[in-house]
């Protein structure tokens, strides 16, 4: 636990010793904040809330040196540059740095700014997450960011989604991957490409063939057709460490659901799959549902919502999971909900087998029709924005975070064998040649 005290002491007393105005937002959280992690959010609904500039962190900055007890830093939704993140890098620098999570989601951070931060983790070997989620750091910043995996053996979350990545640093994070061993997470959603032909999947299914650490891959919004999924699968076959694979928003019909439903066959790792906004319509789910009936199948979530799913294929996934208790997470919201789902996903509902709070929807009556409402339920429902009242995250709104820290045994086909034997992780003894 911090000293919340003596550190709001410390940034008045620099903040003085530097001419820097004092933000009083960040003079009231640090007085109030009785955690290791400041949460000095932008967004947030509190009163008084004033954004951080680079003068801020600067002065936050240095009142964080010589500091062992903050560990976490949040400073989403600021109005935070190049120069903040500069400031920033200086701190990651220091040989006492004691940040284990940094969080610059949604500020003004562009290309030099990722390459400050980046040339601070090559040297640093406590920060465990780096989220830069709407910064546009463009091609040549995640460049940068790609060759810093190259030498960096400690960071194990990176998230780069919305960061107007192109065809090029895509492609060299793949690369960077078949030799690291250290990253656990990695989300590239919604580079912008100059072609749709599922190029930059071949060197993704080529990295999950060798690749024996990296437990989430997130790859939403990036025109991944059924001819990607397809080889995406050739690689999961070979690949016994990802839990968790986001497709969201992509190109899918039914005949990649049918390669994802046959590697879900083969390959009883793979414990949670983000299908939303696709359109693999009842023939997918009627895949999907073959694959979850299967005893040896280890899918634990699935989310299909707005896949122009009708009554068929809602009702095979429903009947799949009377089968099967593998799979306890199910979000169906945005299909075509007719009376016989609604009936079914009730008594799923009654008889225990699917909680409220596993799924995005809830049965009710209305001019004596069954009907199904919509519940705020999901994989990640806060990774965009922090709810006004009551606790962020949770098992209910960001169900994928419990599941990925809480991860059983897979099934198997032999019945005897009841534990899974987990290879320790290694660090790379040497670094990989320049990008």
């Amino acid at each position: 636990m911090m000293s919340s005290r003596s550190v709001s002491e410390v940034y008045t007393a620099v903040c003085e010793q530097h001419g820097l105005l004092i933000n009083p937002y960040v003079l009231r959280v640090l007085q109030e904040t009785t955690e290791d992690k400041l949460k000095l959010r932008g967004n947030s609904r509190l009163k008084g809330v004033q954004k951080l500039n680079n003068s801020d962190l600067l002065a936050l900055s240095l009142s964080l040196r010589n500091n062992r007890t903050v560990t976490g830093l949040d400073v989403r939704y600021n109005n935070i540059t190049d120069e903040g993140a500069g400031h920033l890098a200086d701190l990651l620098q220091e040989e006492n740095s004691a940040l284990l999570s940094l969080d610059l989601m949604g500020n003004d951070i562009q290309t030099e700014g990722a390459e400050a931060l980046a040339k601070s983790l090559q040297c640093n070997s406590v920060l465990l997450s780096l989220r830069l989620t709407g910064n546009k750091i463009g091609n040549w910043g995640a460049m940068q960011l790609a060759s810093m995996l190259q030498v960096n053996n400690t960071l194990q979350d990176l998230d780069l989604a919305d960061c107007d990545l192109a065809t090029q640093s895509v492609i060299a994070f793949a690369i960077v991957l078949n030799s690291n061993r250290t990253l656990h997470s990695v989300n590239i959603s919604r580079p912008l490409l100059f072609s749709l032909q599922d190029e930059l999947v071949v060197h993704w299914s080529g990295m999950l063939v060798v690749n024996r650490t990296l437990k989430q891959l997130h790859l939403g919004k990036m025109c991944v057709t059924d001819s990607g999924v397809e080889r995406l699968a050739e690689g999961l076959r070979a690949n016994h460490s990802l839990r968790y694979l986001d497709l969201r928003c992509n190109h899918v019909t039914r005949d990649g659901a049918r390669r994802l439903a046959d590697l879900l066959k083969q390959n009883p790792t793979l414990q949670i799959v983000d299908l939303s906004s696709n359109r693999i319509e009842d023939d997918g789910a009627v895949y999907l549902s073959e694959a979850v009936a299967r005893p040896t199948c280890g899918l634990r979530a699935l989310s299909i919502t707005s896949n122009n799913i009708g009554t068929e294929g809602l009702l095979s996934l429903a009947q799949a999971m009377t089968v099967n208790s593998a799979l306890t997470h199910i979000y169906i919201w945005g299909n075509h909900l007719e009376e016989p789902v609604c009936q079914a996903f009730r008594e799923l509902a009654a008889s225990g087998r699917l909680p409220a709070e596993r799924t995005d929807v809830s049965a009710y009556e209305a001019d004596g029709e069954l009907r199904l409402a919509e519940a705020f339920h999901g994989l990640r429902r806060h990774y965009y924005w922090t709810p006004r009242s009551g606790p962020e995250g949770g098992p209910a709104t960001d169900a994928a975070l419990t599941l990925t820290q809480d991860t059983p045994t897979p099934p198997r086909s032999a019945p005897s064998q009841a534990a899974q034997t987990h290879t320790p992780r290694t660090s790379p003894s040497l670094p990989c040649s320049p990008i």
